[in-house]
């Protein structure tokens, strides 16, 4: 039992991890926040919007997001007090490495390997109508077997965008961090330019009327809404594994964090708040409600703005939930827990190659070929266990190890911790049977592995402490 529950040691993590690990140390606040922002802001928000006002809360779903967005912001805070005490990569993973043990800690590294990679091929695969319904505007077929994976539409073969987005940013990130950091910042610097020219010019159009009853619902309508736009306001974790290609980020991975949410929370509420004040909010139970509500306000072109800025949005998050994918592989694997072939770094760019370019492949693979129904519902369960498993170690750490220096604190302990495993416990409960049990075959599967193989190839059961270096190949 002393061998599932050996630990890192937090000390040593932080003396060694504000050494040179081998990756490249580019990415200062507001790359930090970007990345955050990418995980965070994708179709969604022109689709939650609506789609929850007409079914959930009205016109106040804007509520809706303030309060799923307290709920997320409990565990963003205890995210925030790990980043900066233990910047090292892997995120969830890491954190609960240094406090709940190797068992804990290869259950949820496990865990987000799958979680963030599907969340890669979903999100590839839902780039394809925009695309489409993009090139279509601009007077450019495109043939029905490059338009969705078989079974997702008629005569489709092959879900060629989503293939070759995937392979594209996972030959970005190979390149180097730099790079693919500029990249995504032009991308999220575009979603969000777009959606503040939508929230501005569709104020102009807001008829008061369409806001009254606000409650049609009633108060629980406001939190059954929240229950669904949790997904929407989460992804800022993803910034964290980049831990050791922060420049300072003890500093700057707690700002990140907070301000990542905090913007988008601002843009959900004020999106919500347009939206259902443009048209009657029962109108809005539409795939895309958005582009419904300037129709109705006679801008169809709207619609055609709204496709680039949620293809800007997809891309934002193809790139953070790949990015933390690869990096929790790469803290895996540089552990010993798994094969430490895949944590040898790129000669020339410092890059974790190997597990991107699997991850790439992988992912295209899925996204090219299933359709988005088949492989959509395994996304939540894993991080909103990464959630529990993080608030819990925050509490458990401030017991434990009071003395540690945190340059960030979170507040309200225990309260702000139980609140964050409290939420994602409902929400992970109210997911279907048929996710759990999915889930449960993928932890079998690396129970298996962690058994036969992890337990006694780890570093920490060869009696090795901290980061190993000259991990370049």
């Amino acid at each position: 039992m002393s061998e599932l529950l050996r630990k890192k040691d937090i000390p040593t993590l932080q003396r060694e991890a504000a050494g040179d690990t081998g990756l490249k140390r580019t990415l200062g606040v507001w790359s930090l926040t970007f990345i955050g922002l990418g995980g965070i802001i994708g179709v969604g928000v022109f689709v939650l919007t609506g789609v929850v006002a007409a079914n959930q809360a009205g016109p106040a779903v804007a509520l809706s997001f303030v309060v799923a967005g307290i709920a997320s912001a409990a565990a963003a805070l205890c995210y925030a007090e790990f980043a900066g005490m233990i910047p090292v990569s892997g995120s969830a993973y890491t954190y609960g490495y240094a406090v709940l043990g190797e068992f804990f800690a290869w259950v949820i590294g496990w865990d987000l390997l799958i979680e963030y990679t599907l969340v890669v091929a979903v999100v590839a695969i839902g780039i394809s109508g925009y695309i489409n319904e993009l090139l279509s505007g601009l007077g450019v077929g495109v043939p029905e077997w490059a338009a969705s994976a078989p079974g997702g539409g008629d005569g489709g073969v092959v879900n060629l965008f989503a293939v070759l987005l995937c392979l594209f940013i996972a030959g970005l990130q190979i390149r180097g961090i730099r790079e693919s950091a500029n990249f995504n910042n032009a991308m999220v610097v575009l979603k969000l330019a777009i959606i503040a020219v939508i929230i501005a010019l569709g104020a102009f159009f807001v008829d008061p009327a369409n806001l009254t009853p606000f409650f049609p619902y009633g108060i629980g309508g406001v939190f059954t809404g929240a229950a669904v736009v949790f997904f929407a306001v989460f992804g800022y974790d993803t910034l964290t594994t980049a831990a050791e290609e922060a420049t300072d980020p003890q500093r700057d991975l707690p700002r990140a964090v907070i301000l990542s949410l905090a913007i988008a929370l601002v843009l959900y509420v004020l999106m919500s708040l347009v939206v259902t004040g443009m048209v009657p909010y029962r109108q809005l139970d539409t795939p895309a409600p958005v582009a419904v509500a300037f129709q109705e306000a006679g801008l169809p072109w709207v619609a055609r703005v709204i496709s680039v800025a949620a293809i800007a949005g997809i891309i934002s998050v193809l790139f953070a939930f790949m990015l933390g994918a690869a990096r929790v592989w790469f803290a895996m694997s540089r552990d010993g827990l798994l094969p430490r072939w895949f944590c040898r770094l790129h000669p020339a760019y410092r890059t974790p190659y190997r597990p991107t370019a699997i991850l790439g492949v992988a992912t295209a693979l899925v996204a090219g070929f299933f359709p988005i129904t088949a492989v959509a519902e395994l996304v939540n369960i894993g991080v909103l266990s990464a959630f529990i498993i993080v608030c819990a170690s925050v509490w458990v750490l401030r017991h434990t190890r009071p003395d540690l220096p945190r340059a960030f604190r979170t507040p309200l302990v225990p309260l702000v911790p139980i609140l964050g495993m409290a939420f994602s416990a409902v929400l992970i409960a109210s997911l279907p049977p048929a996710t759990w049990l999915r889930f449960v075959a993928w932890m079998a599967v690396g129970l298996v592995i962690y058994f036969l193989y992890s337990r006694r190839r780890s570093l920490l059961a060869r009696g090795e402490l901290g980061i190993e270096r000259d991990l370049v190949e």
